[in-house]
């Protein structure tokens, strides 16, 4: 997870790792009720929530406030909408928050500060509820039956993820529901319960009989489904995770199943110091990276792919493991083993035995930032910049749309016979069309800069399907010169690419503006791009991705869209795109005025 989240394209399934902690916890919860009740007669849900308690709340807290304060300071983008992310982190209820307000885990334009605390909050919601559900199992049941019954729950779930998502659209209801995300708690649980019943000499047997393959399968599987899995296909929410799910059991199976004076390679390796400490610091890692991520990705902008973004990234995971390694020693660890009173005692007693001045400083400097943390909260926009520019923007992004020419739903797009004798030649901003989405919106006042006169039909959200509406209404008064850029939302559709292409002819001049961002998909839509580009003498690429290399300032806090510097570097891109395509056909040089940028 980790490595997803610093760089999708590294690792593109890499979201599972979230599937394999569901395992992991479903197993050892229900593993600790199942003793509890088998050695005591009774199950302590006062202690058992205290427990969690202590566990989860310490570092919770301490990120919320800490990144919070931070993020404030470098940038009011990273705390877009931070009252309603510290609603879901307090009442462990971040999924359904973020599900209600629309938020997507999978859009990397509009990243949330605490958007990894989604699956906290469907692990408590399953601490909230599973003990009195295993407690009643428990009692109530043979110990089959509760494995199936685990197993059915898990198989509920699995069913509702898959019926609920759909195709082509955001998947994050699917992925954030606690309904629809059971599966790898569940059959955590259902293995718990096998493992704890008579159930578990068969389990034995088949690991020693069947182990020395079944493990290396799981982990190829495993590594196999975190290398190729996408978010954006259907086989991920209609198959994908349950197998991961069930993978990463074959593995616990393995590493739990102890044989006397002999480890396998799995229990030698989760055994190593590295492994164990990495395991008991998991939890500050979780909580911390991402707004190490976002903090660090706004005060240090580098683009995919250079140097610089690799140093950033390593960077991200030093700060990570360093900021985990003192959230475990000096907060975690302590409440776990003395308790939130003895602490707190502890600490106050501290403060008391300052001297007075230090004592009211101290005090002072605390009641500071318990305010300043409160004025961010209250303050923190709705909305980030970057969204601001683009609504304001909106406006002259869509003054170019359809109005009243002859609309074409077939063939190819009629050329006048004025615009057939210019040929090739560089066009005027009057003889250029563009149709775009949310990055061509950000950029409209630098293309009027640099081509006056380009009409501009664009407007957030669009994905190529509605590009080649755009263009068919545009019919009969098309120009000479198109620009697209369609690949934001939803990558590169290479159908509705092509239908576009072949709507424009080959007699006008296409410019068509590749990806940048920091999406796992991205390389594989730019091959996309070329490969459909490829063959038409009248299509050129606008390598936006390069120029983004060349000027880590070109984008705004989002890391996608351009800032205003940026939107004058994507016009000149564009600009200079048009004149190579002139110069590859005329055989002229065009020579492009120098413009002053802002």
């Amino acid at each position: 997870m980790l490595v997803f989240h610093l760089h999708p394209g590294w690792l593109p399934g890499g979201f599972l790792g979230v599937d394999l902690f569901f395992v992991i916890s479903g197993f050892l919860i229900t593993s600790l009720l199942l003793h509890e009740v088998r050695t005591t007669g009774r199950l302590d849900l006062r202690g058992f929530y205290l427990r969690r308690a202590r566990r989860l709340l310490p570092a919770l807290v301490t990120v919320v406030f800490a990144s919070s304060l931070i993020a404030r300071l470098v940038d009011s983008d990273l705390v877009v909408g931070l009252g309603r992310q510290v609603l879901g982190a307090a009442t462990f209820s971040t999924n359904w928050v973020e599900i209600a307000a629309g938020q997507s885990y999978f859009d990397r334009t509009a990243p949330a500060l605490f958007m990894n605390f989604w699956s906290l909050a469907v692990e408590e919601q399953f601490y909230l509820l599973w003990p009195v559900c295993a407690y009643l199992l428990i009692r109530l049941v043979m110990p089959k039956t509760r494995v199936w019954a685990a197993l059915g729950i898990a198989g509920v779930s699995t069913l509702a993820m898959a019926v609920l998502v759909h195709p082509g659209q955001d998947a994050t209801r699917v992925y954030y529901g606690t309904d629809t995300h059971l599966m790898g708690l569940m059959l955590g649980a259902a293995l718990a319960f096998a493992w704890a019943s008579p159930m578990r000499v068969r389990l034995e047997e088949l690991h020693e009989a069947w182990g020395r393959w079944a493990l290396p399968s799981a982990v190829v599987v495993l590594a196999g489904l975190m290398l190729f899995l996408s978010d954006a296909t259907s086989f991920t929410y209609r198959g994908g995770i349950l197998l991961a799910c069930l993978a990463a059991c074959l593995l616990l199976i393995g590493s739990v199943d102890r044989i006397e004076n002999h480890r396998t390679v799995l229990q030698r390796v989760l055994d190593a110091p590295a492994m164990v400490w990495l395991g008991t610091r998991s939890y500050g890692i979780y909580l911390w990276h991402w707004p190490v991520i976002l903090v660090v990705g706004q005060l240090l902008p580098a683009a995919v792919g250079t140097l610089g973004y690799l140093t950033t990234r390593l960077l991200c995971v030093a700060l990570t493991l360093g900021v985990a390694e003192a959230s475990y020693r000096w907060i975690e660890l302590p409440i776990r083993r003395r308790g939130f009173r003895a602490v707190g005692q502890a600490w106050l007693g501290g403060l008391l035995r300052l001297p007075r001045k230090a004592r009211l400083a101290t005090s002072g400097m605390i009641g500071l930032l318990v305010l300043a943390f409160a004025l961010t909260v209250i303050t923190a926009p709705a909305q980030s910049k970057t969204a601001a520019d683009l609504r304001a923007n909106a406006a002259a992004a869509s003054s170019g749309a359809a109005t009243g020419e002859q609309a074409v739903k077939t063939g190819v797009l009629p050329l006048s016979e004025a615009q057939r004798n210019k040929g090739f030649t560089m066009p005027t901003g009057k003889e250029i069309d563009g149709f775009g989405d949310s990055m061509m919106v950000g950029a409209v006042h630098a293309i009027e800069y640099y081509l006056p006169g380009t009409r501009v039909d664009a407007k957030s959200n669009r994905r190529w399907s509605d590009g080649l509406a755009a263009v068919r209404e545009r019919g009969s008064g098309m120009r000479r010169a198109v620009v697209l850029d369609f690949g934001t939302n939803a990558g590169m559709d290479e159908k509705s690419m092509t239908k576009i292409l072949d709507a424009l002819g080959p007699d006008r001049m296409v410019v068509m503006v590749n990806e940048y961002g920091n999406f796992s998909r991205v390389p594989k839509d730019n091959e996309t791009l070329e490969r459909v580009a490829a063959g038409r003498p009248n299509v050129i690429i606008a390598d936006w991705a390069a120029t983004v290399r060349q000027h880590p300032d070109a984008l705004q806090s989002d890391g996608i869209h351009p800032s205003l510097r940026g939107s004058h570097y994507y016009a000149a891109t564009v600009r200079a795109a048009l004149a190579e395509l002139s110069q590859r056909h005329t055989g002229t040089k065009v020579a492009l005025e120098e413009l002053p940028m802002p």
